[in-house]
């Protein structure tokens, strides 16, 4: 048995390496793929997308927000790996009396570069875990160091009726900042909503439609711009937005295809 502190500051006792794990997080399944641990992963959410194999395979326990507590009781894992925004407390707790449960928090991309170090130690690959960041932060060094262009004001929407936006407080603004993006509502909390009037108020110069949590598409940029004129309406990959795991290693590529779109 060993002792892990998590991100929310719990301390829980895990045995070490765990051979039985369920992982509530889209981007926490990936990771705990990209370190090789098909075996020992026997649940995932019916979210966890990537990669296929595993979501056609892997043992399916519900959505982040809608966990199935019997199934995973089922299961019996001597590790479940979640996150303090993407599920709900009050399962996680119920959960928590049962099973060790490691919790992470993540708004910026060194609290990313700290949970992917921390999985990797909770799961016996901390070297995998220390050169997988190591690549992450070169390529954003790479990227950072191309001509700098100046920031577009920006506002980036995750849903629709209501449309609801991200505040300053969030991984996704932390993202937008990386990206060309000035984010034109980083003076308010997590995800408020917003409208078409709040949208022109706000001067914005484009406005992002995320491929996830509602699938935007081309029918719904094409709505904003008759309401939005002048304004630039691009469809962007949720994922590279909001997930923090070993999907990050794509961020940066992505993040200088949208500044060419961006100066065009």
């Amino acid at each position: 048995m060993a002792l892990f502190t998590d991100q929310l500051n719990r301390t829980i006792e895990v045995s070490f390496p765990p051979k039985r794990i369920v992982s509530l997080v889209p981007s926490q399944t990936e990771l705990l793929h990209y370190f090789g641990l098909s075996d020992e992963v026997i649940g995932i959410t019916k979210f966890c997308v990537h990669p296929t194999e595993w979501f056609q395979k892997k043992e399916r326990i519900g959505g982040t927000k809608n966990l199935n507590i019997k199934k995973i009781v089922g299961l019996k894992p001597n590790l479940i790996i979640a996150n303090k925004e993407e599920n709900t407390k009050e399962q996680i707790e119920e959960l928590a009396t049962f099973f060790p449960v490691w919790i992470s928090d993540v708004n910026t991309l060194s609290e990313a570069y700290k949970m992917i170090v921390d999985i990797g130690s909770l799961t016996g690959k901390e070297g995998a875990a220390q050169q997988l960041v190591s690549n992450i932060k070169l390529l954003f060094s790479q990227y950072r160091a191309q001509v700098p262009i100046e920031k577009k004001k920006a506002a980036y929407l995750i849903w629709k009726d209501p449309y609801m936006t991200v505040g300053g407080d969030t991984f996704i603004h932390t993202m937008m900042h990386e990206a060309p993006f000035e984010n034109v509502f980083a003076h308010q909390n997590r995800y408020p909503q917003v409208t078409v009037d709040d949208l022109k108020a706000s001067n914005c110069e484009f406005v992002l439609l995320s491929s996830e949590p509602y699938p935007f598409a081309q029918k719904h940029a094409d709505e904003l711009s008759l309401q939005l004129p002048g304004v630039k309406i691009l469809l962007v990959d949720g994922e590279l937005f909001s997930w923090y795991g070993s999907r990050l290693l794509q961020a940066p590529l992505y993040f200088e295809m949208l500044q060419q779109m961006a100066v065009d």
